[in-house]
């Protein structure tokens, strides 16, 4: 949604990017050759491992887009539990009545890290766009910098995180 917040900038951009793989494509493997890749969240189960693993070998430059994909944030304020175990237990185990686990039940999520990490833990990020979620109008100048195939100077700017 931050995305979308830059407004009728967007418009401006779209003519020069081609959206290839997100939430609104109906893609089901990342492509090969993506020149930038915005990813945002961080790193929480092993699904999320594998695909940031697939997306880093297949973008020419990775931005961490917001807080929870440069620092954890609130996705890894379940760390100080101890490991994914306690996380899993008290979310589908720790249920009045009849709602708890069923026995041979297919797993409902992918297998958690016993910790929640941050994008650049895993993979090099070539970018951090911090925010939560970033100000629209530093996502747009990012953007517009990289489809005119300049490195965005974030030096240049006041950049904060929260």
């Amino acid at each position: 949604m931050s995305l979308l917040d830059i407004d009728e900038r967007l418009l401006d951009l779209a003519s020069s990017m081609d959206v290839v793989y997100s939430p609104f494509v109906d893609a089901k493997d990342f492509p090969d050759a993506v020149d930038v890749t915005l990813v945002e969240g961080a790193v929480a189960n092993a699904d999320h491992l594998a695909e940031i693993r697939t997306i880093r070998s297949r973008t020419r430059v990775l931005v961490a887009f917001g807080d929870c994909a440069i620092t954890g944030n609130v996705t890894a304020l379940r760390n100080p539990l101890g490991g994914a175990a306690p996380v899993l237990t008290r979310a589908y185990l720790d249920l009045p009545g009849d709602r708890g686990a069923m026995p041979n039940a297919a797993p409902i999520v992918p297998p958690l890290l016993d910790r929640v990490v941050p994008v650049a833990s895993v993979v090099d990020v070539d970018l951090f766009l911090p925010g939560c979620p970033p100000h629209p109008d530093l996502i747009h100048y990012v953007l517009a910098e990289l489809v005119a195939g300049r490195m965005p100077d974030l030096q240049a700017r006041r950049v904060k995180f929260g």
